[in-house]
């Protein structure tokens, strides 16, 4: 594939994306997004992973400026988001949604479902009641709700079906781009199997283009094409999901995959225990972030930054203890 046809297929390019929120009464920042860069291919679903606290769901509230990046980039189709006039930003959400984590808190309680369904249609003036109302129920259909429920309110819904009606308000504007924000980590396992399924449909169906924010690894395998790794505000691993999942190069990477859970009790796997906890990201530390975690880490570990590097094809890592970190033959910028 050509520099050129690859270039044609980013639909989103981030470039060293920053997020540091003051603190009250204080000169410190957390340091919650410190420098990221990554691309998300169109039509193709990009898992990121890690620990609680690590700055995922910042990174998609960034995306979407629901947060304002600190400094950085944020392409979409090419076009730079941070900064752009509200005007020409609101144009623009038509084509990018968001699923939250909590289908709870994310619905009004006291709109009934079709307000909450038909609110981006009436946000943006797309058709007449009539129409909205039309729309509402096609979408309800396409994930698993019965149209003549759009007349009822959030709390006679069960978790699951909250979560169905939230996809639904998310795909009403025919949007390219969705951030998964945690979408099944509230619900019970066999509902976050339907609700994965549903989503995957939903991508076949609409060419759609996935964020999936998740700490749960074993969904992240089964529903991304290419997964990225944070910890501490950093991106330490991108790879294609399963050359991630076979062959990790990060030692983060390895200790967070020999925690999942084997359902074979026959079959043994090494676990890693990493030691002490996250470290604060108001002072994170020198040089590689991980090191005060790390089983290999060594001196040099404190003194130099690791950068994102390409270390196989495909397959980027920060890590200066990675086989071929030194001669890698190029960074993501």
């Amino acid at each position: 594939m050509s520099a050129v046809e690859t270039q044609k297929q980013k639909l989103i390019e981030v470039r060293h994306l920053v997020k540091h929120f003051p603190i009250e009464s204080s000169d410190d920042v957390v340091k919650a997004v410190d420098g990221i860069s990554f691309d998300i291919l169109a039509g193709e679903t990009l898992g990121l992973v890690g620990e609680s606290g690590c700055g995922k769901s910042t990174v998609g509230k960034c995306l979407l400026r629901l947060y304002e990046p600190s400094s950085g980039e944020v392409l979409f189709e090419g076009k730079n988001l941070v900064g752009l006039p509200n005007r020409e930003m609101q144009l623009l959400r038509r084509e990018m949604q968001i699923i939250f984590q909590d289908p709870y808190a994310s619905l009004n309680p006291r709109l009934s479902i079709l307000s909450i369904v038909a609110e981006p249609l009436k946000i943006h003036g797309i058709g007449n009641k009539t129409e909205q109302r039309e729309r509402t129920g096609d979408l309800l259909k396409k994930v698993g709700l019965d149209p003549n429920y759009m007349h009822r309110y959030p709390h006679e819904f069960s978790g699951g079906q909250r979560q169905r009606i939230g996809i639904a308000r998310a795909l009403a504007l025919n949007p390219k781009l969705i951030i998964c924000d945690e979408p099944v980590s509230a619900l019970d396992v066999s509902v976050q199997a339907q609700v994965v399924n549903l989503l995957q449909d939903l991508q076949t169906e609409f060419g759609l283009t996935y964020l999936f924010i998740s700490h749960g690894l074993a969904v992240v395998e089964h529903i991304s094409q290419r997964v990225a790794v944070m910890y501490l505000g950093k991106i330490v691993e991108i790879a294609e999901g399963r050359k991630l999942y076979d062959r990790p190069l990060h030692p983060y990477t390895k200790a967070l995959l020999s925690a999942i859970p084997i359902p074979d009790p026959k079959q043994k796997r090494e676990r890693i225990i990493l030691t002490g906890d996250v470290p604060t990201p108001i002072n994170p530390p020198s040089g590689c972030r991980f090191r005060t975690r790390c089983p290999w880490a060594i001196e040099d570990c404190a003194r130099v930054v690791p950068e994102l590097r390409e270390i196989e094809p495909n397959h980027f890592a920060a890590c200066i203890r990675v086989e071929g970190y030194d001669s890698a033959p190029a960074k993501l910028d």
